[in-house]
């Protein structure tokens, strides 16, 4: 059954109960009321009736025989009023008056004789008023609950009308964004819903568009990396056979030569196999780490020792520089080694000759917080990186012209590791450059407040 139906049956049913409560319990009020107003009417003339009964039933033992010696017939004739007394099995005890019982009974007003709170018996009282006030109190009950009838059925057809509209109405959003759920379950990624409210409907159809951009790009990326490890992996594939057919055709023992060569191919296929190994433990965050609290200037010291030999070939300066006082940090210090080692090789390889390299390190703050972080940024001098690749920098095998002759580094892997490695330690990668200026890469990393490293 859909939601739209289901809303409009249960607005229906709830409209059509309080209706129907309502009918009765008016009608009912109304009933009671008048024959309140009725009965308190011949209230006095009641009692004076009711009495001699109760003495008359007490004095003869609880019991009625002989009740007919009473009599009432000056009473009547004073009153201009009729009575019949039955008792409790509806035998007739007494009457008076010149009209007949079913008259007194339907028209007449009932009043229960009571001794000690038992009932002995039932009066009814009636004279010309008391006649037509019963006619209004008969009349008046019926007439309410007719018009009240009319108008519940008058109140429920509008009320359905209404209910039916806005069982449509709400259920709308879901009815346009269930073809958009169909066409996404067929394959058809990156489908978007029309937003057309902004309460919760809206939020819904929004964060089903923001969930189909992102299956689509996770799509996307993953026709590229397999695209990408193909591509990878057919270079050196290709080369060794070709080596092993031409060896095989030859039908010569192969030279040292070509051994080294197909060494050189099966190593790259190697560091390729373990790069994208470690690449999906770390975005699956489960990359094994060896956390230890750090001191990152003693370790930034030892890669630029490893790397100054290259980069004093090329005339490049590099210039490492701190705070005083700079916090430790628990990180897998092998991990981080490989990040950092990373970008200042990227920026030795594309700084030109004579260029410089800056390593800076120091606290950063996190406004409302009292956490901070720890932040390390390379500064080249090189060629920087033009706006529209910086998105795709941190990508699994990213190829442009540009880019990738920028940040390649082998086979478009190490940036991607770098930022698995620092998204592990619950950090950050960030890049910033400017074409012609140069480029800055900036590593957050959490920290250890406890401890503190002073050089």
């Amino acid at each position: 059954m859909k939601v739209s139906r289901k809303l409009f049956l249960a607005m229906a049913s709830f409209i059509v109960a309080m209706s129907a409560v309502f009918v009765l319990v008016t009608h009912l009020v109304v009933q009671k009321s008048t024959e309140a107003a009725v009965a308190a009417t011949r209230g006095e003339e009641i009692e004076s009736l009711a009495e001699p009964l109760v003495r008359y039933y007490q004095n003869h033992g609880h019991s009625w025989e002989g009740v007919r010696q009473l009599d009432f017939n000056e009473w009547s004739q004073a009153h201009k009023a009729s009575f019949l007394v039955l008792s409790t099995d509806n035998n007739v005890l007494l009457r008076g008056g010149d009209e007949t019982d079913p008259l007194i009974k339907r028209l007449g007003i009932t009043k229960p004789v009571r001794l000690n709170g038992q009932t002995i018996a039932v009066l009814y009282y009636y004279d010309p008023q008391v006649a037509y006030l019963s006619k209004m109190r008969i009349g008046i009950p019926i007439s309410v609950l007719f018009l009240l009838t009319v108008s519940a059925i008058l109140f429920i057809i509008i009320s359905l009308a209404v209910a039916y509209w806005l069982s449509r109405r709400l259920t709308a959003p879901l009815n346009q964004l269930i073809p958009a759920i169909d066409r996404l379950g067929r394959g058809e990624f990156g489908i978007q819903a029309p937003v057309t409210t902004k309460d919760e409907y809206g939020k819904v159809a929004q964060a089903f568009n923001d969930m189909s951009r992102m299956i689509q790009n996770a799509e996307d990326v993953r026709r590229s990396l397999v695209a990408d490890v193909a591509h990878e992996l057919r270079t050196p594939i290709t080369i060794i056979r070709g080596k092993l057919d031409l060896a095989q055709q030859s039908g010569q023992p192969m030279d040292q030569e070509s051994l080294l060569s197909l060494q050189d191919e099966l190593i790259r296929l190697t560091r390729l196999v373990d790069d994208l190994h470690l690449l999906s433990l770390a975005e699956a965050r489960k990359l094994p780490m060896e956390r230890k609290v750090t001191s990152l200037p003693t370790l930034l010291n030892r890669i630029v020792d490893h790397v100054t030999p290259d980069a004093d070939q090329k005339s490049i300066r590099i210039c490492l520089s701190g705070e005083s006082d700079v916090p430790a940090v628990e990180v897998d210090p092998n991990r981080i080694t490989q990040v950092l080692l990373n970008l200042i090789v990227n920026a030795i390889h594309y700084t030109p000759q004579g260029g410089s390299i800056t390593i800076g390190i120091g606290q950063e703050t996190i406004e409302g917080s009292t956490s901070g972080n720890l932040r390390i940024t390379v500064t080249d001098t090189g060629p920087g990186i033009q706006p529209e690749h910086l998105p795709h920098l941190f990508d699994r095998f990213y190829r442009t012209d540009e880019a990738r002759a920028r940040i390649s580094g082998g086979m478009g892997l190490g940036l991607a590791i770098a930022k698995g490695f620092v998204t592990a330690h619950e950090g950050t990668i960030d890049v910033e450059s400017i074409p012609g200026k140069g480029t800055t890469f900036i590593v957050r990393l959490p920290i250890t407040r406890e401890r503190y490293y002073k050089p």
